[in-house]
């Protein structure tokens, strides 16, 4: 959407008290945020929204702070917002109660590019797709300007070259507990459905899952060491009918015919060939790191700064390079494996 003409729909969005589901409300009433904010205060109070809200809509206090968040946005590159009537909204999104009315976007995918996300452990998710090639969608609980953790800050940019960055929540919002179980309902109900690979016993993960099955998509859960807290979420949700996965296959088959028409390549090469090939790829430093530990034998990151030969900055940053390259996985406790292709 032209940013020009987003004005009155990130006022509508940025007024105290109106949240998704009441700006739904308005919207179906009215058709759109010029005239919600048209309406005779009598009629807007007929609507079931707070009396605050209604008169501040009224009054269109929420202007001045839509302007500001306006002139944010054109300082960020590939920024802009998209409300549900543009054909670049995510259409699955459409189909939950909630649906946020806007999203603030930046990067070069097309939303609809996300089929599944994947929850437990998102930043290695991302990371193996942007790796390969793929699009990632990162879906904040923050402003799009806002990068969170920090230490995320190179993945963020490459979601932003690959994929696209999404938030419900104006520029500059900053982490906030409360922020994460509203975003977790658009990580549910945008993709097809949800793996989820850890999370303890009250983790985001669950919520998503939960709210994943409610929205009527597939959930997948990866087992784990039943000792592991960890393992908790997705050992809980295969006892509760979500599908055990152990392998690609496993999620592909229940996924529409499209779809898998797509994914399943022929003639891929073998496991042995394609680690030839990985290896074949890499740099001096990335072969080295990339040979010391095994597949079914993780290594600690003391033994393999010790085997290398190098330093432990040097190992870190080869280390996360192959992590994006999707062939080396970090494990918990600062072990690392190899990934057999």
């Amino acid at each position: 959407m032209e940013l020009d003409s987003s004005l009155s729909w990130l006022a509508l969005t940025l007024t105290p008290g109106i949240a998704a589901r009441l700006s739904t409300r308005l919207l179906k009433e009215f058709g759109s945020p010029d005239q919600v904010f048209r309406a005779p205060l009598r009629r807007l109070e007929s609507c079931s929204i707070p009396a605050p809200s209604a008169q501040a809509i009224v009054k269109k206090q929420s202007f001045k702070r839509a302007e500001k968040d306006l002139t944010n946005l054109r300082k960020v590159a590939d920024a802009r917002v998209i409300n549900w009537t543009e054909p670049e909204y995510p259409q699955t999104l459409l189909q939950i109660y909630d649906p946020p009315v806007m999203l603030y976007a930046r990067g070069n995918a097309h939303p609809e590019c996300a089929e599944f996300e994947h929850r437990g452990i998102d930043a290695i998710a991302h990371q193996g797709a942007v790796a390969v090639g793929g699009r990632a969608i990162g879906i904040l609980g923050t402003g799009i300007n806002v990068c969170y953790p920090k230490g995320h800050k190179k993945l963020y940019e490459k979601v932003l070259e690959n994929g696209a960055i999404l938030s419900e929540f104006p520029m500059g919002t900053h982490p906030a507990p409360e922020n994460f179980p509203i975003r977790n309902r658009i990580v549910a109900g945008m993709p097809l459905g949800a793996i989820i690979v850890e999370g303890a016993q009250y983790s985001g993960s669950l919520i998503t899952a939960r709210l994943a099955m409610e929205f009527g998509r597939e959930v997948f859960g990866v087992p784990g060491n039943v000792t592991q807290p960890v393992s908790f979420a997705p050992n809980r949700l295969i006892k509760q009918s979500a599908k055990l996965v152990t392998n690609a296959e496993d999620v592909i088959e229940e996924l529409p015919t499209p779809v898998r028409a797509a994914l399943v390549t022929p003639m891929q090469p073998d496991g042995g060939q394609a680690n030839l090939l990985v290896a074949a790829s890499l740099n001096s430093s990335e072969k080295k790191i990339y040979d010391l530990p095994q597949s079914d034998e993780p290594q600690p990151i003391d033994d393999i700064v010790e085997r290398s030969g190098l330093n432990s900055s040097e190992v870190l940053a080869t280390l996360f390079n192959l992590e994006m390259k999707g062939i080396v996985r970090q494990l918990p406790g600062k072990l690392f494996s190899k990934i057999l292709l």
